[in-house]
């Protein structure tokens, strides 16, 4: 299900793939908000290929209401996100904008 919300935000990470600040992607309430800082969560990180673990990053989703930690790397023009439960999406990188700052 989060996959089909945010199957468009990916492709910003594949434009710019370094940032100095978190990258969200919205759709109505629910977010995905991708980090530059390394994926440290072991729930995600023992569903992902050992061989590719260095490669992920830190992300966060909130869907409908309920928060889920993730991971992501850049896979050609879009992000791919492990979620905690289980579950893997894509976001276009066009769909990603960074953070605002108030």
């Amino acid at each position: 299900m989060k996959a089909v919300v945010f199957c468009a935000a990916l492709a910003t990470f594949a434009v710019a793939p370094a940032f100095a600040q978190d990258l969200i992607a919205r759709q109505g309430d629910d977010s995905v908000r991708l980090s530059e800082e390394a994926c440290k969560s072991d729930l995600v990180l023992s569903r992902i290929e050992t061989g590719t673990a260095g490669e992920y990053r830190a992300a966060s989703a909130m869907f409908q209401g309920q928060r889920f930690q993730a991971c992501w790397r850049m896979v050609g023009n879009a992000a791919y996100l492990v979620y905690e439960d289980g579950d893997q999406g894509i976001i276009p990188a066009h769909e990603l904008k960074p953070e605002l700052s108030a």
